[in-house]
């Protein structure tokens, strides 16, 4: 039989009490006492019931983390890599982490965010890839639901996030290739409704008109995050009568796509045509030719959200609720001059 309360007492010849408060690392218990009483416990190999203790402070100790994407599966590395950061705070802490799916703005989704706010079995939620006026987080503000945002939103509720300034990292991206000569650029842009896609979009805009480049509506299409996406968006960029010198994807996975098609059609990638994303996922560095694209630290972004959110499911307050951080271009063979100036 595994190890007791009661027998660590028995042998130490103290109170239960007394040895559940040394335990729990309560200070009115005398130092020796308390040396005596965890040489014990290691000696008879006590465990303590996790369950009992979770109950007895109310807590779970477990973080929560629903993906939005389609399916059981995610293929995307940008949530690879972020997970990763979660999960390996959540369990430096000696925090669980619960993972869920669930397709964006679906019902299903949003019942998992209902249930969190009235079940407990989590202690708080971490949110990823905010949208206008996001659902989810005034859910969690209307029910005062601890949590943490990898991004901004429109609601007005004021919350904790993290969040990279994709308008300065899209503005570094086309004032790269307008600076290499590139004058009729084309955007590929992520679905409406995405915070950071409009960010991008805005920026993408803004910096074209501040060098005097009109933007004709045919060359902004919309793609669906994914690389098959990417490839089959960049088809109808390819067929306009004038061709784009270069193409900007809001992320990585459609700009792989992207020169994955462009390269089916008999193209030079960095040659006869430019082209870049955003993330600087770990795949950006070994695609053929490797992909221009802005750096964001998402596994530390991962790491970031979840240690703010661990401050504040323990009651604490976050030094820094409100992080952007500076984007850093990184500078690949896929971006290249225009193959004719125009």
């Amino acid at each position: 039989m595994p190890a007791t309360l009661k027998d660590i007492a028995r042998q130490v010849g103290v109170s239960v009490t007394t040895v559940s408060r040394a335990l729990a690392g309560y200070d009115d218990v005398a130092a020796e006492t308390r040396e005596r009483i965890l040489e014990s416990a290691a000696a008879l190999g006590y465990h303590p019931n996790l369950m009992a203790r979770r109950l007895q402070k109310q807590r779970t100790d477990t973080l929560g983390f629903i993906m939005p994407t389609f399916g059981p599966r995610f293929s995307d590395p940008f949530f690879s890599e972020f997970l990763a950061g979660i999960g390996n705070e959540a369990a430096a802490h000696g925090y669980d982490l619960l993972v869920s799916t669930h397709a964006p703005d679906s019902d299903r989704e949003r019942e998992a965010y209902q249930r969190a706010v009235r079940g407990g079995w989590v202690d708080g939620l971490i949110v990823v890839r905010t949208r206008e006026n996001d659902e989810r987080i005034q859910t969690l503000c209307d029910h005062d639901f601890p949590f943490v945002a990898f991004g901004r939103t429109d609601c007005d509720c004021d919350f904790p996030f993290v969040d990279e300034d994709g308008d300065a990292g899209m503005r570094l991206l086309v004032q790269h290739l307008i600076d290499l000569g590139h004058r009729r650029i084309a955007f590929i842009a992520p679905p409406a409704g995405l915070m950071f896609g409009r960010y991008r979009l805005r920026s993408f805009q803004q910096t074209m008109a501040d060098n005097g480049l009109p933007v004709s509506p045919d060359l902004i299409v919309e793609g669906d995050m994914t690389q098959r996406g990417g490839a089959e968006v960049v088809d109808t960029l390819l067929n306009l009568a004038e061709r784009p010198s270069a193409v900007i994807a809001g992320n990585d996975l459609m700009a792989i796509g992207a020169i994955n098609r462009i390269q089916q059609r008999g193209l030079r990638v960095g040659q006869d045509i430019a082209v870049a994303g955003f993330d600087d996922i770990p795949l950006s560095a070994y695609t053929t030719p490797p992909l221009t694209t802005v750096h964001q630290p998402i596994y530390e972004i991962g790491r970031r959200t979840c240690a703010m959110l661990i401050e504040i499911v323990n009651g604490r307050s976050p030094a820094q609720p409100h992080i952007l951080l500076t984007p850093e271009l990184v500078i690949r063979e896929s971006s290249g001059q225009p193959r004719v100036a125009t």
